[in-house]
C-alpha cells in the first residue's frame, strides 16, 4: 500500500535533474512511490530520469506532449495511488528525511491540506519563508485563514509544493489544477481550496527548496503568459460571487489582485512595448469591473506606493469601450 505519492514535474531542466533525484534518494521508504513527469523535454531530461528511476525505489517515468505544468500535475494526480500526495518542480530539491516527517504530520494531523515553510534559493543565498499563520499544529478551518485583508494570511501562500494533500482532495476534485492558466493557476488553486476544503494545518518543516532566478521558470519569461494573472484573479472572483461568504472575501482577492498588478508593473521593462500597453489596458479594464467601493476601502488600507501606483493606473488608462464586457460565452474572463 502507498502511502505517499510524490510528483515532480520536469521540463528542460537537465543541469537540475541530479540534484532533484539525489534528494529524492534521501527521501526514499518503502511505502512511498515517486512520478517523475516529463512535460516533453528535449534536452537530456528524459534520458536522465530513467537513468535514475532505476536507483529510487518506487520511481516512474511518465513522459507526455508538451502541455503545461498544470496539465502534467493532473495527470500525475490522476496516476498517483497515495493515500496522500505532495509535489516538488524539477529544478528544487528537499532535503534528507523530510518525505517521512511530512508523511507523519498527515498521519498525526489528518487533514485535507498540510502547509510547509520552506526555503528560498537565489544562487547561493537561502532565506528561510515562513507560513503567514502564526497557530502551528492544530487543525483549522480553511475559511478562517482566509482574513484579515490587509494583512498576509494562509490564502496568500499558494504554492502547490509547500504541502501534502489528503487522497479525499483528489476524490473531491480539489486537487485539480486549472489548465486554462499558464501562469498563477495556484493562486486560482488556492481560493477554491480555503473556500471548499474543511481542513487545514500547518507545520514548521524546512525541507523543500525552491531556487529562484531559474530562466526555464515561467516567472522569469516576460511573455503573453504572464498576463494570466489577470484571468486567475477574475476566475477568482468568480467564485467569491457564488459563494455565500464571498462579499466578506472579496476585499482580500481584490488586494491580491492589486498587489500582483504593482508587482508586474514593476517588471515591465521585460516586456515588448505592445505586451506592456495590454498589461496597462488589461489590469485597467480589470479594475474597472470591480466594484467601486471594495476597492477604493482596498487602495486606502495598501501602503502609498502600492496604492498610488494603482490609482494612476485607474486615472490614466480607463476601460476602453471595447473593454467592458471582456468574457467568453461561459462568463470567464479573457485576457
Amino acid at each position: 500500500m502507498v502511502k505517499l505519492s510524490v510528483i515532480v514535474t520536469f521540463f528542460n531542466v537537465q543541469q537540475f535533474v541530479p540534484d532533484a533525484l539525489r534528494s529524492l534518494e534521501a527521501n526514499a521508504r518503502s511505502d512511498f512511490e515517486f512520478l517523475l513527469m516529463d512535460d516533453g523535454s528535449t534536452d537530456q531530461t528524459p534520458r536522465l530520469l530513467e537513468e535514475g528511476a532505476r536507483s529510487l525505489p518506487g520511481a516512474r517515468v511518465v513522459r507526455r506532449d508538451h502541455a503545461g505544468v498544470s496539465a502534467l500535475r493532473n495527470a500525475g494526480i490522476g496516476a498517483a495511488r497515495g493515500d496522500y500526495l505532495t509535489f516538488m518542480d524539477g529544478d528544487d530539491w528537499m532535503a534528507p528525511g523530510y518525505l517521512p516527517q511530512l508523511a507523519g504530520a498527515m498521519d498525526e494531523l489528518d487533514v485535507d491540506f498540510l502547509r510547509t515553510d520552506h526555503v528560498r534559493c537565489t544562487g547561493t543565498a537561502r532565506e528561510i519563508v515562513r507560513v503567514p499563520h502564526g497557530r502551528r499544529n492544530v487543525v483549522l478551518d480553511p475559511r478562517a485563514c482566509i482574513l484579515p485583508a490587509d494583512r498576509p494570511s494562509l490564502v496568500d501562500y499558494p504554492n502547490l509544493p509547500f504541502g501534502a494533500y489528503h487522497r479525499r482532495t483528489v476524490d473531491r476534485g480539489l486537487l485539480r489544477m486549472p489548465e486554462e492558466l499558464r501562469t498563477a493557476e495556484d493562486r486560482l488553486w488556492a481560493w477554491r481550496m480555503h473556500l471548499e476544503a474543511e481542513s487545514v494545518a500547518v507545520v514548521g518543516l524546512l525541507g523543500m527548496h525552491y531556487r529562484r532566478s531559474v530562466s526555464t521558470s515561467l516567472t522569469a519569461i516576460g511573455d503573453e503568459r504572464q498576463l494570466d494573472f489577470i484571468r486567475s484573479c477574475e476566475l477568482a472572483f468568480d467564485l467569491l460571487a457564488k459563494d455565500p461568504e464571498g462579499d466578506r472575501f472579496l476585499p482580500k482577492a481584490v488586494r491580491q489582485f492589486c498587489a500582483l498588478t504593482v508587482f508586474h508593473l514593476d517588471q515591465i521593462d521585460r516586456l515588448e512595448p505592445a505586451m506592456a500597453r495590454r498589461l496597462k489596458s488589461s489590469c485597467a479594464a480589470a479594475l474597472g469591473r470591480l466594484p467601486r467601493d471594495v476597492l477604493n476601502t482596498v487602495l486606502d488600507s495598501m501602503d502609498i506606493e502600492r496604492s498610488t501606483k494603482i490609482r494612476r493606473l485607474r486615472w490614466r488608462l480607463p476601460a476602453r469601450p471595447d473593454d467592458t464586457d471582456t468574457r467568453d460565452s461561459n462568463g470567464s474572463a479573457v485576457v
